[in-house]
């Protein structure tokens, strides 16, 4: 079974630009080779920052585009969101019994569970008490094993200034997830727009690159404000089978084109060395 991961779309309402770059165009490129190369997934799930200002004419460019994905499609929101505007664009998407923009949903043996954690303010992440009581319950409930895909880490990653702005409730976060996390198959997150991968709690992680811009990776603790820069986007695409889950980064903009590395065998060493270097 696969499943396609995207995040932070980031959308402006046209003919806006964000940072030199069009979020619509590079969003529509995502969704096209997606239906060429992924038309067979399962889900596809967007991990949040749908738009980057939260404008109404913003989500509803986005609902045009999403339109026309071929799988289905989860959505979930993240800090540059507005909750409010988005639950008036899509009435239809799944809330908890609070209002919050998150569900439990079996998908090929698997229950995944999307979260809500835009904070009421700021870009920190949030995950209020009844937040909480909902993945407690849902996580007790759950059947077989489990998927979890939120917007904000519920952890540091070394990079500063992004880590300030990661979940704020995470210490009573992974107190609730910490008696599952052997039933949690894979984490998949949004916020960071670089590509990460590791594991806490044991639960193995990935981060994917944000549609649009990215995070410039600097460590540096005495960095006073967030660098982005243009390394190309990306989205995930995982794989499950039945005895584990691989997750690949999809460059969708590469537009260099494929060549055999078997050429030794069937062409001889001097083709293979011959051969002319990339553009």
């Amino acid at each position: 079974m696969k499943i396609v991961h995207l995040s932070d779309t980031h959308i402006v309402a046209a003919p806006a630009m964000l940072y030199g770059l069009d979020p619509r165009e590079r969003f529509r490129l995502a969704v096209g080779h997606i239906n060429a190369h992924h038309a067979d997934a399962a889900l596809c799930v967007v991990t949040g920052d749908l738009a980057h200002w939260g404008e109404p004419d913003a989500y509803e460019t986005f609902r045009g585009i999403a339109g026309e994905l071929i799988p289905p499609v989860a959505l979930l929101i993240g800090n540059h969101d507005d909750r409010a505007t988005f639950t008036a664009c899509f009435p239809d998407a799944p809330r908890d019994q609070n209002g919050f923009v998150q569900s439990s949903r079996p998908v090929g043996g698997h229950t995944l569970l999307t979260l809500d954690t835009k904070g009421e303010e700021g870009h920190a992440g949030a995950y209020c008490s009844a937040r909480l009581a909902w993945l407690e319950t849902e996580l007790a409930g759950a059947a077989g094993p489990v998927l979890i895909f939120m917007h904000h880490p519920p952890f540091a990653v070394g990079i500063a200034r992004m880590d300030e702005i990661a979940l704020a409730d995470r210490k009573a976060f992974a107190e609730i997830v910490k008696p599952h996390a052997h039933r949690i198959s894979h984490l998949f997150l949004g916020h960071l727009h670089r590509p990460v991968a590791g594991n806490w709690l044991g639960i193995p992680f990935t981060v994917v690159r944000s549609i649009n811009h990215q995070v410039a990776l600097r460590f540096g603790a005495e960095e006073k404000e967030v660098f982005g820069c243009q390394e190309p986007p990306a989205y995930g695409v995982a794989i499950l089978g039945e005895d584990g889950l691989v997750v690949h980064g999809c460059d969708f903009l590469n537009a260099s084109s494929d060549f055999s590395l078997d050429v030794d065998e069937l062409k001889g060493r001097s083709h293979a060395t011959e051969m002319p270097a990339p553009a």
